[in-house]
């Protein structure tokens, strides 16, 4: 995985680690131009823009990315599942304290098309990062860069899914929006830089939403689901991939015990896996379900989607037969079954596979153990992960005032009005003699009107429900 720094490209001196080799769109093509658009009409079927036909996902029919029959989701069920979505997001706060079970489960169903996007801000927290930093993304995006990314960030542009509609022209607006969202991060985050791998994962977000809300999506992918990842020395990556092996051993001893015997380093197959999250890896529709996943329940969705993919292609005797060698080995985990990666097996295996965040964390102990004992201290120093929407939720709540009950009419200071039939029960009284209880120095403190407001208090409708003011987003649906 490169990690570029200054002018050097990838593939250059300059670069770190191997490139985003042997993916879906290769990030060199041999003896092309870098500066092309790879996803040029010219290229698909020979025909133009108005023979050009896409998918249900934006890729060009007829390309290497273009899915195949899909199972489709009878619509009346869509749209009931749209409908719950629809109450969850209005009411988010309240799901997110009381019910995350639900939203679990109704992740691992699979998000509605149209309201994928904004679910994922929300599940990520980027909706509250956004409100935090109202105007950043505009002050990042009118600043003219640091010069040592910007040439590296351009070149990688149309490596970015070259066959999906949103960036398939050289300068259209999916390249125009993922330079930006790129750029705004080397800013935001300067000491980290750009990474290649940070250019997928934010390509994906823009297919779902405006640049400024892909942009702080991308930001909370970087500190809270993966930290570390796209740092200068991927510690990060190497450490997670120590993590994957181990976790490889109680999944699939027979997988464990041949990459062991062929001394395959788990940073040879899954690096891409892990820091593009699947992106450049799976068909489409598998690459969605499994962010949606991932959002709500963190990084275990990747240790998963790794552990299925190597047990159903290495943990057998039989899958086995024809890789014998290392280069055997590693061309079947470059050329994965479509079988394996087809949506509805794929994630039912991932629901059921007993991986916890327990058991990541306490192997990632274990593994920073044997790292400082070999390596030293960490370079790198970061965040803490959070594993999903709900550590996020709780490790940074909305940071909006609490919404006081305002009341719809205010009524001027003075005394509360008295009832007609009590005012006359009142002026019969007077015309009585005084009594202490309603005598003149009574009267003349205000006791009646005092114990009338304290008896009757004015209710305002909206003291009686905290709950329906809890949200305020369901203006802002990206559909």
């Amino acid at each position: 995985m490169a990690k570029s720094r200054g002018g050097g490209g990838p593939g250059s001196p300059g670069g770190r680690h191997h490139s985003l080799a042997g993916t879906r769109e290769s990030l060199a093509e041999p003896g092309g131009d870098e500066l092309s658009s790879l996803g040029s009409d010219s290229e698909v079927n020979g025909g133009g823009p108005e023979e050009r036909r896409v998918d249900k996902f934006g890729f060009i029919v007829g390309s290497r990315s273009a899915e195949g029959p899909l199972e489709e989701v009878p619509l009346e069920v869509l749209r009931q599942r749209e409908s719950k979505w629809l109450d969850m997001l209005n009411n988010w706060d309240k799901w997110m304290a009381k019910k995350h079970k639900k939203i679990r489960l109704r992740c691992q169903k699979g998000i509605p098309p149209s309201l994928r996007g904004r679910a994922w801000q929300y599940l990520s927290g980027s909706k509250v990062k956004l409100e935090q930093n109202i105007g950043k993304f505009d002050e990042l995006d009118l600043l003219p860069g640091d010069p040592k990314w910007l040439d590296v960030i351009e070149r990688d542009l149309h490596r970015q899914f070259p066959f999906h509609e949103m960036f398939v022209s050289r300068g259209g607006h999916g390249q125009q929006d993922l330079f930006r969202v790129l750029k705004a991060y080397t800013l935001y985050r300067p000491e980290e830089g750009y990474c290649q791998a940070q250019a997928p994962i934010a390509a994906v977000l823009l297919m779902h939403m405006p640049a400024e809300q892909a942009f702080w999506c991308l930001v909370q992918i970087c500190e809270k689901y993966l930290p570390g990842y796209y740092s200068e020395k991927l510690e990060a990556i190497q450490l997670d991939g120590q993590i994957l092996f181990s976790l490889l051993h109680k999944v699939s001893p027979v997988a464990y015990k041949h990459l062991s015997k062929q001394k395959i380093d788990p940073i040879l197959y899954m690096t891409e896996w892990f820091m593009c999250a699947f992106s450049r890896t799976l068909p489409w529709s598998s690459v969605l379900r499994v962010w949606d996943m991932f959002f709500c329940e963190g990084v275990k969705i990747i240790f998963r989607v790794g552990l299925v993919l190597l047990k159903h292609t290495l943990g057998s005797s039989d899958k086995l037969k024809s890789c014998q060698g290392q280069y055997e080995t590693m061309e079947r985990l470059r050329a994965l079954s479509p079988k394996i990666m087809q949506e509805t097996f794929l994630v039912q295996e991932v629901i059921e596979l007993p991986v916890t965040e327990r058991q990541i964390e306490r192997e990632h102990l274990i593994q920073l153990k044997k790292w400082r004992e070999t390596h030293g201290e960490l370079q790198c120093k970061s965040p803490p992960r959070l594993h999903g929407a709900k550590a996020i939720s709780e490790a940074e709540p909305p940071t909006r005032k609490a919404l006081e009950p305002v009341p719809s009419i205010i009524v001027p200071p003075g005394p509360a009005p008295v009832p007609k039939a009590r005012k006359s029960k009142e002026k019969s009284r007077e015309k009585g003699p005084a009594s202490p209880a309603n005598g003149p120095g009574a009267e003349g403190n205000g006791a009646p009107s005092l114990a009338r407001e304290l008896l009757h208090p004015q209710v305002s409708p909206h003291h009686q429900s905290k709950e329906s003011l809890s949200s305020r987003e369901s203006e802002d649906t990206y559909l």
